[in-house]
């Protein structure tokens, strides 16, 4: 929140198009009626993160508001890609897929809640729309950015078993269980496609490959 106090202070007399990037998060527990969420939806934060970009979001907003600043918000859903953190959670199941292949571990994956329904999106699909957002996006909107489509936790991780090279146990740690969870988050991003023509390219099998063969080469070296 400071940094962003501190980058919109520090542009607010200039002319500089800012690209503010929230989160889905914002909107945390979603009623099942609500999916796909719009941007009108109510905000509902489980956790200080989903807080903190809500804060983001909406000096922003006051930013546009009070000194004419060009400003853009979007709000995108869960990205997935090759090279993001193991405290993750696609990253989390293919780290560990790529050590037991390689023998580092005992070929057990631990997991969390695996009936939460995620709307995942490829980074590289998100950049895109990021750069369409600077672009053509309205000063003063804000915009949800996602795929559209619902995928249950466990049905990635079925998709990952699949393309491994080994049989996997699977074992629930509860210590991976978050202590509020949204149940089913499904993202409405009409308003954007409309205005840019933007959609995902890069399917949720083709991300989930090259995650792996990410992981692959890292555990390797």
């Amino acid at each position: 929140i400071g940094i962003t106090v501190n980058l919109l202070e520090a542009l607010k007399n200039t002319h500089t198009k800012i690209l503010l990037v929230g989160s889905a998060d914002e909107y945390g527990i979603v009623k099942d009626n609500e999916n796909p969420i719009s941007e009108a939806n109510s905000f509902r934060p489980t956790n200080p993160y989903a807080v903190s970009k809500i804060a983001q979001d909406f000096l922003g907003l006051q930013y546009f508001l009070s000194h004419g600043m060009n400003i853009v918000r979007v709000r995108p859903g869960n990205q997935i890609g090759p090279m993001q953190r193991p405290d993750f959670v696609v990253a989390a199941f293919a780290e560990q897929i790529a050590k037991a292949e390689y023998g580092y571990m005992d070929p057990i994956i631990n997991v969390g809640n695996l009936e939460s329904i995620r709307d995942f999106t490829d980074v590289r699909d998100m950049v895109d729309a990021y750069v369409l957002a600077i672009l053509h996006g309205k000063i003063g909107e804000v915009y949800n950015l996602g795929s559209q489509k619902g995928i249950k936790i466990r049905e990635i991780l079925d998709k990952l078993i699949n393309l491994a090279k080994i049989k996997f146990e699977v074992r629930i740690d509860p210590a991976r269980n978050r202590p509020a969870d949204t149940p089913k988050l499904i993202i409405d991003s009409s308003k954007f496609r409309n205005l840019t023509g933007w959609k995902p390219k890069i399917s949720i099998d083709h991300s989930l490959e090259d995650i792996l063969d990410y992981w692959r080469l890292s555990v390797k070296k």
